[in-house]
Parts: structure tokens; C-alpha cells; sequence
């Protein structure tokens, strides 16, 4: 985690500064390193769906720079189901993970499109055809009752059947 290239990723993307950021990581224990009062539910809800296309925001602790998460109380998680991502996660630490587009503007879902919004902005783009075209879910798990802020490749069926004592 680097305070500069946090700050680069604000400038490319156009973000507000309020808008926090999730963190890549590549294990639960890592989730566990940078929150606190997790849901007894974690370990089933990492054991059916991570890695994959599952954010979970949680309780963050005083690990998780102000810089990251823009102050708020809270931080995402996602851990990627991408073997060269989750490589540099294990040999560079936790990575900031944003959607690949302009703020406001629709997730980039496609190589041609997130060219296009960033090809004057950035050194160099590489087509490695693992975009899905679909969002993560986005869950918060930091209130008494878990939510979903943003409805993408897990559904909240989905959820409910793997995890028993997850209540929405």
C-alpha cells in the first residue's frame, strides 16, 4: 500500500477523494489483519465464494490507512480469482482494487472500453481476456444485518444457501 500510488489512482479515475477504496488481498487471514468484529460467518462465507466476484465490506481497524478508505469506519474486501493478481497480492502485500473506469461512468467490463477511458492517461494496457463483463456483489457486513449495496455475480440466493446464520 502506497500513499502516492493511491493518490494516482484518484487522479486517473477522476474519484472523489470520499470515496473509499477496497483492498485486494489473498487470504481470510488477511481480511482479519485489517478489520475487526467480523461476523462469526466470515470463515463460510470465504470457504463458498472467495476468491471470486465478492466484496465484502467490513469494520475496518487502525491497519487501514485513512488514505484508503477515505476515513470512514468501514473497508472492502475482494480477493480475486486471478492467479497473476493474487501473485503480486502474496509478494507485494494488499493492493487497492477499484473498477476499471472513469468515476461515475460504468464499470469497465471490457478491454476496448476501459482503453478508451484511460489509453492518454496510462503507460500501458494489457488484454489478458479474464474480464467477465460483471460487476462483483458488493456486501456490507459491518452493521447488525448484512446488505447488499450493489447486486453482481453472486446473488443473494446464492448467499443465503451457503451461509445459515447470515441475515439480511
Amino acid at each position: 500500500m502506497n500513499e502516492e500510488a493511491v493518490e494516482r489512482v484518484y487522479e486517473l479515475k477522476r474519484r472523489p477523494r470520499d470515496k473509499a477504496l477496497n483492498l485486494n488481498v489473498a487470504s481470510l487471514e488477511e481480511i482479519y489483519a485489517f478489520s475487526k468484529n467480523q461476523p462469526t460467518y466470515l470463515n463460510q462465507l470465504y470457504q463458498a465464494f472467495l476468491p471470486g466476484p465478492l466484496t465484502i465490506i467490513l469494520q475496518a481497524n487502525d491497519q487501514v490507512p485513512t488514505w484508503i478508505n477515505s476515513g470512514m469506519d468501514t473497508v472492502g474486501f475482494r480477493i480475486p480469482k486471478h492467479p497473476v493478481t493474487l501473485d503480486l497480492i502474496r509478494k507485494y502485500g494488499p493492493l487497492i482494487g477499484p473498477s476499471a473506469n472513469l468515476s461515475g461512468k460504468v464499470s469497465g467490463t471490457s478491454f476496448q472500453q476501459i482503453v478508451m477511458d484511460f489509453q492518454e492517461q496510462v503507460s500501458g494496457v494489457e488484454d489478458d481476456a479474464a474480464l467477465t463483463g460483471q460487476d462483483s456483489t458488493i456486501l456490507d457486513l459491518s452493521g447488525e444485518k448484512a446488505l447488499i449495496l450493489r447486486q453482481g455475480a453472486i446473488a443473494r440466493e446464492d448467499i443465503l444457501a451457503q451461509v445459515n446464520d447470515i441475515k439480511f
